[in-house]
C-alpha cells in the first residue's frame, strides 16, 4: 500500500510514501513522515494500491498522529481550490483548515441558563420566511444597527438545524465570539462549538474532532471557523460582512467569503446568509446586479430611534474634547447614563519631533513614525513592536525645542479624567486589555453599568449592545482618511455608521458628537446623516471612473528583502516578467507599480510592489500563477502573491 502525502510547505507536489504492513491508514489522517533530513507532519489525501517504479527509492511513513480521520474528500477538494485561486500549496491550505494539536483538551464554555424564546417582529419573521423558502444560495440581510440582525440569523440557524443540518456562524472578533457564543449555548442544548485562533491547538483539535463526529450542530468563529468539517452543512453566516478581518494577512491569504461561497455552491442546499448595516462595497454591488437576494431591516427592535449626530469642526477647538462634546458628557453623565468614546488610535501621542530642524522619531526597521505610550513610557512602532525610551533634546540638531504630536487613546483619557475626574473610566484597546478574559470583565462591567465612559479603538465600534449608553463620542473622524488607499472613505464611512449605532439603541435619546478637521468630507457628512444608499451611490460612481474594484479585479505582488537595492532590481525583474505574458490572457489588464510601497520598510525590510488590475479574474490569476511557478526571486527576498487585496499599504 501508498500514500499521496502533502506537507505544510510552499511545495506544491504530493509525495508519495510506503505504508509498513502494521500501519493501517485512511485518507485523511496526519502522519509523520520522513522529509529530507528531517521529520514532518503530513496530510494523506490519496491511498493507493501500486505506484510506478522510480529511479530512487520510496520512504515508509513512521507513524499515524490521528485514530480516526480528521479531513475528508470536501476538505480535500476545497484545498485544491484555495491553492489554485489563492496561489499556495495545498499542504498550505490544508494545514491552515486543521488544528496542529496532537492530543484533545476540553474546552470548556460557560453559558447563560436563562434562554428566553424571542418573539421577532413581523418584519423579522418576514426576512426568515424569505430566506428559508428561497431557492437561492446567496443571501444578504441590511440591517440599520439595533434592527435585530443576529436574531434573524439564529432563528434561521434553528430551523436549519431543525431539518437535520449544521450551520457556521462567523463573526469579525475573537471578543463577539464568546459574547455570542455564551448567549446561544443553551438554545441549541450545548451542541455548539468554538473555532478561533487563541485556542490552544489541542483544544481546537477536540472541538474539530467533535464537528467530525457529529456531536456539534453550531459552529462561532472568526474566518477560520468557515473551515469547520461538517458533514451536512446548510447554513454560513457571516455577521459584520464588511470587516477587513475576514480577509488573512498570511499565506493562504484567503477571505472568508469567497471561501464560504465556494463551499455552499457544492454543498446541496447549503445558504450563505451575510449582513451589516455597511456592506461592503464588493457585496452591495453584487447586490445591485442581483447576484445576491437582498432582505432589510429598517427598524430598531427596541423602539429606539435614529440617534442625534452632529459634527464639531475641531479647527478652532483648543482642547482634544470639544465644548459641545464636554458639555454632551456632561448631561449624559449627569442623567446616570454612560458614554463611549472611540478613537482608532492607540498610545499617547502620534510622533516626536524637533520644532528647530523638524526631525522626527521613525523605527529604525519601519517607514512609520513611533509612537509615546505614557504608561509604558516607551516609544513604540505598532508594526515591528520595536521600543525605545523617550527623549528630551532632538539627536540631530541637539535642541531642546522638542515635543510630541497628535495623540491616542492614553491622552484621550487623560484629558477625560480631567474634567471629569468623579467619572469611572476604563480603555478598551489592545494594549489595556491583553487576553479575552479581561475583555470580557471588563465588558461585563461597563453592561452592568459600574463603567461610566468606555474609551477604545475599534474593539469598541461593532457588535457591542449596551442599554445604558446614551451617547457616542468620535474623537476623531479623520484618522483614516488620509490614507494613500482607494477604500478610505468607505472605510471611514462605515466605522462612523457602526460606532453611531452603539446608541440610542432602546430609546429616543441617543446622541452622536463626531469631531473632525474635514467637516466637508463626502464620507463624514453622508454617515452623519445616515444617508447610507447616497454614500454607496456616490462610491461606486467614484470607483467606475477609476476603474477600481468592484469594477475590476487586483493582484498585488510584493517583494521585500533586507537589502533595499536587490528588492529594487527583484521588483523591475519581475515588471519585465509580468509584461513577457500579459499580451497572453484574452482580457485587459493593467500593470500598474514597480514602486516602493506606501510603507516602504517594515520590520526591516524594504518593500516593492506591482499592481496587476483587470476585469476577469481568470485573466489575473494565469499571470499569476505564471509568476508564481517560474519567477524566482533571490535567496535573501520573498516575494508575496496577494488576490483581491484589501490593504495596499
Amino acid at each position: 500500500m501508498f500514500v499521496d502525502v502533502v506537507i505544510n510547505s510552499p511545495l506544491k507536489n504530493r509525495f508519495t510514501y510506503i505504508v509498513p504492513p502494521d500501519i493501517e491508514i485512511e485518507v485523511g489522517q496526519r502522519v509523520i513522515v520522513p522529509f529530507g533530513k528531517r521529520e514532518l507532519v503530513g496530510y494523506v489525501v490519496e491511498l493507493k494500491k501500486e505506484f510506478k517504479e522510480t529511479d530512487f527509492k520510496l520512504k515508509e511513513i513512521k507513524r499515524v498522529l490521528d485514530e480516526i480521520p480528521l479531513f475528508g474528500k470536501r476538505e480535500i477538494e476545497l484545498a485544491k481550490w484555495i491553492a489554485s485561486f489563492y496561489l499556495c500549496s495545498e499542504g498550505e491550505a490544508l494545514s491552515n483548515m486543521i488544528p496542529s494539536g496532537r492530543r484533545a483538551l476540553n474546552y470548556k464554555l460557560t453559558t447563560q441558563k436563562d434562554y428566553k424564546p424571542i418573539t421577532l417582529t413581523d418584519n423579522q419573521q418576514g426576512v426568515v420566511d424569505n430566506i428559508l423558502q428561497s431557492d437561492e444560495k446567496l443571501h444578504y440581510l441590511y440591517g440599520v444597527t439595533g434592527s435585530g440582525k443576529s436574531e434573524v440569523f439564529l432563528k434561521i440557524a434553528e430551523k436549519i438545524i431543525e431539518k437535520g443540518k449544521e450551520a457556521i456562524y462567523l463573526v469579525p472578533e475573537i471578543t463577539l465570539t464568546h459574547q455570542l457564543a455564551q448567549q446561544v449555548a443553551t438554545r441549541f442544548e450545548n451542541k455548539v462549538a468554538i473555532l478561533h485562533s487563541h485556542m490552544s491547538p489541542s483544544q481546537r483539535l477536540k472541538a474539530y474532532q467533535q464537528i467530525r463526529e457529529e456531536k456539534v450542530k453550531l459552529v462561532i468563529g472568526p474566518r477560520s471557523a468557515v473551515f469547520a468539517p461538517f458533514k451536512n452543512l446548510g447554513l454560513i453566516i457571516i455577521d459584520e460582512e464588511h470587516e477587513n478581518s475576514y480577509k488573512s494577512g498570511s499565506k493562504p491569504r484567503y477571505h472568508a467569503r469567497q471561501v464560504a461561497q465556494m463551499i455552499v455552491t457544492k454543498e446541496k442546499d447549503a445558504i450563505l446568509l451575510m449582513g451589516s448595516a455597511t456592506p461592503s462595497l464588493e457585496s452591495y454591488h453584487m447586490v445591485q446586479k442581483q447576484k445576491i437576494v437582498f432582505h432589510s431591516l429598517l427598524d430598531k427592535v427596541a423602539g429606539g430611534s435614529k440617534a442625534d449626530i452632529e459634527i464639531v469642526n475641531m479647527i478652532k477647538e483648543k482642547s482634544l474634547l470639544s465644548k459641545k462634546l464636554r458639555s454632551a458628557i456632561k448631561d449624559t453623565l449627569d442623567q446616570k447614563k454612560q458614554v463611549i468614546l472611540f478613537l482608532n488610535r492607540r498610545g499617547f501621542s502620534h510622533y516626536f519631533h524637533c520644532n528647530s530642524c523638524g526631525y522626527e522619531m521613525s523605527c529604525p526597521h519601519c517607514s512609520v513614525s513611533l509612537t509615546y505610550h505614557k504608561y509604558r513610557n516607551q516609544m513604540v512602532c505598532h508594526y515591528c513592536g520595536k521600543t525605545q525610551s523617550p527623549i528630551d533634546v532632538c539627536p540631530n540638531c541637539n535642541s531642546l525645542d522638542v515635543g510630541y504630536g497628535g495623540f491616542g487613546t492614553e491622552m484621550v483619557e487623560q484629558e477625560v479624567g480631567l474634567y471629569f475626574p468623579n467619572a469611572v473610566v476604563e480603555r478598551l484597546d489592545t494594549d489595556a486589555a491583553q487576553d479575552r478574559k479581561s475583555i470580557g470583565t471588563l465588558l461585563e462591567r461597563f453592561k452592568n453599568g459600574e463603567i461610566d465612559i468606555l474609551l477604545g479603538t475599534q474593539m469598541v465600534a461593532k457588535g457591542l449592545n449596551f442599554p445604558f449608553v446614551d451617547l457616542v463620542g468620535i474623537v476623531l473622524a479623520d484618522s483614516g482618511l488620509n490614507l494613500p488607499d482607494f477604500r478610505a472613505q468607505e472605510r471611514t464611512f462605515s466605522l462612523i455608521v457602526q460606532v453611531s449605532g452603539r446608541t440610542g439603541r432602546y430609546n429616543d435619546f441617543g446622541k452622536v458628537v463626531v469631531q473632525t478637521f474635514h467637516p466637508d468630507n463626502s464620507a463624514i457628512k453622508l454617515a452623519t446623516r445616515q444617508m447610507v444608499d447616497e454614500f454607496y451611490k456616490e462610491e461606486l460612481g467614484n470607483r467606475k471612473l477609476t476603474n477600481f474594484p468592484p469594477y475590476s479585479r487586483l493582484i498585488n505582488f510584493v517583494i521585500r528583502g533586507k537589502n533595499k537595492e536587490k528588492s529594487r532590481l527583484a521588483i523591475e525583474s519581475l515588471e519585465k516578467e509580468i509584461n513577457k505574458v500579459i499580451g497572453k490572457v484574452k482580457g485587459k489588464v493593467d500593470l500598474m507599480g514597480a514602486v516602493s510601497c506606501p510603507i516602504e520598510k517594515i520590520a526591516g525590510s524594504w518593500r516593492y510592489h506591482i499592481l496587476l488590475r483587470g476585469e476577469d479574474i481568470r485573466d489575473l490569476l494565469q499571470i499569476a500563477t505564471h509568476v508564481d511557478n517560474n519567477f524566482k526571486v533571490g535567496s535573501s527576498l520573498f516575494l508575496e502573491i496577494d488576490v483581491d487585496p484589501l490593504n495596499l499599504l
